[in-house]
């Protein structure tokens, strides 16, 4: 599995940290943010992870900031990402179950043991052959590529 990771600055200790269990867990990673300064902007990482994904360079993408949240915001701009800011273990299993999330994005500030379950989860759990859930994900594809209209 090859796996595309960055962070802005705020993020830098545990993204070093983030790869370090990855490549022990025999995960191939690409780090997107080899240099981070004290001005740097979330949005360009957060692209350059997203297109990697998107291009289908690697399978999934992981992304931090200080709270997830402008990060994931940026990736989903990106055409083919759907990219789930996660705070659980349950968020983690359910993005990938029902949603097909290609992109994880979690605080920097959350503990790294939490982290680690966090990742493992979404790595390993498989999306959803229900019905219902690859129609919603099939809309959101549509609606992306403008062949749906919301109702």
């Amino acid at each position: 599995m090859k796996i595309a990771i960055a962070t802005d600055h705020a993020g830098r200790e545990m993204k070093l940290k983030v790869i370090e269990y990855l490549l022990q867990n025999h995960v191939e990673v690409v780090d997107l943010s080899k240099i981070n300064t004290p001005t740097d902007d979330y949005p360009d990482f957060a692209f350059a992870v997203a297109h990697s994904v998107a291009q289908k360079e690697v399978q999934f993408g992981i992304l931090i900031c200080t709270t997830g949240i402008g990060i994931s915001i940026a990736a989903n701009k990106v055409k083919g990402i759907r990219c789930a800011n996660v705070h659980s273990v349950h968020d983690a299993k359910m993005t990938r179950l029902d949603n097909n999330a290609n992109i994880l994005a979690f605080s920097s500030q959350m503990d790294f043991e939490e982290i680690k379950e966090i990742i493992k989860t979404f790595l390993n759990t498989e999306f959803s052959s229900e019905e219902r859930h690859i129609r919603r994900v099939d809309k959101i594809i549509k609606y992306e590529n403008g062949e749906y209209n919301e109702l």
